[in-house]
């Protein structure tokens, strides 16, 4: 009897050590969540501590493939279970391509700004076109815009050791928010400053055609543009449009090379500008996993201390910008809106 009693003590003992075993794995299971991400992010997926936290707290892992914010819409979507876009336009360009997603959610934002170098800016303090304002550098976007459209040579600008006319390098609006976005800002401009409409774009596009007709070839992914622009100096790429967080990035994860370079390297803010809104689109629900991941306080402070994207956690002054970057604005106060959905489809169709 006692025999047959400790035989089903064990056994007990037994299916309750399995039971918990299970348990505990499926509680570490990790969930890898495969998709399509900008490059400007890259640098935050990679990220150690913020790989830990997601694994830790909520066991998933981000997989990736690098692509542009509309590329990826119309990319083959088989077996990805989230876009990782740099904009609004791309969600409703998603949205008319394949209908509502499973969810999406606006993680961080960053607005436009251009990159340069210190003798271009100094040039164009000197016209009038760039203002000083405590420390911050702010584009004049009317007149930096006609300058382009007249095809001002740089060397009536007072720099006659760059070659060509005053123009501001972009990813290819098509494919990439970041040049997607510039291009919504100037036709803004050239709309006299109002937001564009379908109804001002037959009017507006002749002018957009001229000023990205003139680039030439346009880099597909801001993070190439952006390393480009950072090793190929001032010759190569007089002005740049790209994301603030990059420059931050940039200075933390590269304190030595920012030292190098602080000196020359200036990010000036248009005036207006656009923000650049980084939403994530779950396509699977094992995807919506994503959403509450990302939103993670944790994780979201270090998007802002490592990485450079704004969350609405954090206030900023100069003195609590990460890698020490200076010329970064507390407040962006002058932001005009994004034309909408129908007319930067049109944009689009334009300039493709």
């Amino acid at each position: 009897m006692k025999s047959k009693l400790a035989g089903l003590i064990l056994l007990v003992a037994v299916i309750a050590a399995a039971g918990i075993y299970y348990l505990i794995r499926s509680e570490n299971q990790i969930t890898v969540l495969d998709g399509y991400l900008g490059g400007e992010k890259i640098g935050l997926y990679e990220d150690e501590e913020v790989a830990e936290i997601l694994a830790d707290r909520y066991h998933i892992q981000f997989k990736y493939s690098r692509a542009g914010s509309l590329d990826m819409v119309t990319a083959d979507q088989t077996g990805r279970d989230y876009l990782f876009p740099s904009s609004q336009t791309a969600l409703e360009y998603y949205e008319d391509e394949h209908g509502r997603p499973l969810a999406s959610e606006i993680v961080f934002n960053t607005p436009i700004v251009i990159y340069s170098h210190r003798l271009v800016s100094d040039a164009l303090k000197a016209q009038g076109v760039v203002t000083e304002q405590d420390g911050v550098l702010y584009a004049d976007m009317e007149k930096l815009t006609q300058l382009i459209l007249d095809g001002t040579a740089w060397a009536d600008m007072g720099l006659p050791e760059l070659y060509g006319s005053v123009s501001v390098d972009t990813t290819d609006p098509t494919k990439s928010n970041s040049g997607n976005m510039f291009a919504a800002l100037l036709a803004n401009v050239c709309n006299g400053g109002k937001t564009v409409t379908e109804g001002d774009v037959a009017q507006i596009l002749p002018m957009l055609e001229v000023i990205f007709g003139r680039l030439g070839y346009m880099e597909t992914s801001s993070s190439d543009l952006f390393n480009q622009f950072l090793n190929m100096g001032v010759g190569a790429n007089p002005m740049i449009a790209g994301y603030e967080s990059q420059i931050i990035e940039f200075a933390v994860e590269n304190p030595e090379d920012y030292e190098r370079l602080k000196d020359d390297l200036v990010m000036i803010y248009p005036t207006p500008t656009v923000w650049s809104t980084h939403v994530y689109i779950a396509l699977t629900e094992a995807g919506e996993a994503g959403v509450q991941a990302l939103l993670d306080e944790e994780v979201q402070r270090l998007a802002w201390e490592k990485h450079g994207f704004r969350t609405s956690g954090y206030g900023i002054t100069q003195e609590t910008v990460p890698g020490g970057v200076t010329g970064v604005a507390s407040e962006v106060t002058q932001v005009i809106p994004v034309p909408d959905y129908d007319a930067m489809r049109q944009i689009i169709d334009g300039l493709s």
